[in-house]
């Protein structure tokens, strides 16, 4: 019963973690703009190169187990990232005619996040090398 109940914790704490991280993040980066929400563009971004090393770490090593691998993936960039912020986000730029704003932020969370995947797992793989 307990080893059923542990994918679940697993989950639940990293998307805790996650989602107060994410919070932390919007908080800091509140000031920035008011015309792009940075917080969500870096939370993204951020958790695409964590989950992509977490990606690499997994297929190149054993370092991480099956519960670790849903604590960071599931659970911490679940929480962390945020594509219903995102389409929310982008709709109210929309809505507002704001066509430059949200043409540049939904670049720049696409672009910015497949970038980072890539760079999270050459950081693993060149790491896991060494």
């Amino acid at each position: 019963m307990l080893n059923s109940l542990i994918p679940w914790v697993c989950v639940g704490i990293g998307g805790l973690i996650g989602s107060l991280c994410r919070y932390g993040v919007t908080l800091l980066a509140r000031d920035w703009s008011i015309s792009i929400p940075y917080g969500t563009l870096l939370s993204n971004v951020a958790g695409c190169l964590v989950i992509g090393g977490v990606m690499e770490l997994a297929a190149a090593t054993e370092v991480l187990s099956p519960s670790a691998r849903l604590f960071l993936t599931t659970g911490f960039c679940g929480g962390f990232t945020t594509l219903s912020s995102l389409i929310y986000e982008l709709m109210q730029m929309v809505r507002n005619e704001e066509w430059a704003y949200a043409s540049l932020y939904f670049g720049l969370t696409l672009v910015g996040s497949v970038i980072a995947f890539g760079v999270g797992a050459l950081a693993v793989k060149t790491l896991t090398r060494l």
